[in-house]
């Protein structure tokens, strides 16, 4: 038997991938994947890189962690200018924040990652789809589509990030899941007035025994005032934007 832990969308809170390290040491696990957008966006990038460098995982290149290298927006027209003002300014301080080493370890993250799994399975791990990390799969997208994105690529276990939200649906004798997001957690069901981030880090456990699958989605609570101090201390912008997105303004 095997456990792996899927861990998506960090986007540099250690705070909440130090919870996740902290139950996956107290849960068994035997190997760990990232699907990507691991470093861009939160108060510790840098940090973030050193953990993933001390898990020795494979980690799948996201669209945050692309655009945080080249400045080539992907999805640009998704992005109203407000929140490009935004976005910019916290790339260009995250840049400061890594030395030439984290960028070349970053800039080493994969367009996909396949993996060999008990039984002669396998598992296809990519941030957004297999063919692209801007692409967005819900649990509500019409079948056809759903096949046509995700069919034909001889995986019995597929696994993305992106959207932010656990799920799983099946495709074939298989499935995909999301494992959700280890540092930005939400409702995405709530009004965009009072928007509210989650106060817990979520990630996924999938178990092979032979021909036996298990699927476990985990929420670990982390501490949300200690983001908000971390945030504030580490000089990145909008610092009190975070803090009343957790509530704590």
């Amino acid at each position: 038997m095997a456990k792996l832990a899927v861990l998506s969308d960090i986007h540099g809170n250690c705070v909440a991938l130090d919870v996740v390290l902290v139950d996956m040491q107290n849960g068994g696990i035997d190997g760990t994947i990232c699907l990507g957008d691991a470093i861009q966006g939160g108060p510790q990038p840098a940090q973030v890189v050193q953990r993933l460098r001390e898990m020795r995982c494979p980690v799948v290149m996201g669209n945050s962690d692309a655009w945080l290298l080249s400045g080539i927006e992907t999805d640009a027209e998704r992005i109203t200018p407000e929140r490009r003002v935004k976005l910019n300014a916290v790339r260009e301080w995250s840049l400061t924040q890594l030395n030439g080493d984290d960028r070349e370890f970053i800039g080493a993250f994969e367009p996909t990652i396949r993996l060999p799994l008990e039984a002669g399975r396998s598992l296809l791990a990519y941030h957004g789809s297999p063919a692209s990390f801007d692409e967005i799969i819900l649990p509500d997208m019409p079948e056809a589509e759903f096949r046509r994105i995700l069919g034909g690529h001889g995986a019995d276990i597929l696994a993305g990030g992106h959207v932010h939200l656990q799920y799983v649906r099946r495709i074939g004798q298989g499935f995909h899941f999301n494992p959700g997001s280890v540092g930005v957690a939400y409702d995405h069901e709530q009004p965009e007035d009072g928007f509210r981030l989650d106060p817990w880090a979520e990630y996924a456990v999938l178990t092979v025994d032979g021909p036996r699958l298990g699927l476990e989605f985990r929420r670990i609570p982390f501490d949300v005032d200690k983001l908000v101090r971390v945030t504030r201390e580490s000089g990145r912008p909008f610092a009190d934007q975070t803090a009343e997105e957790y509530g704590r303004m």
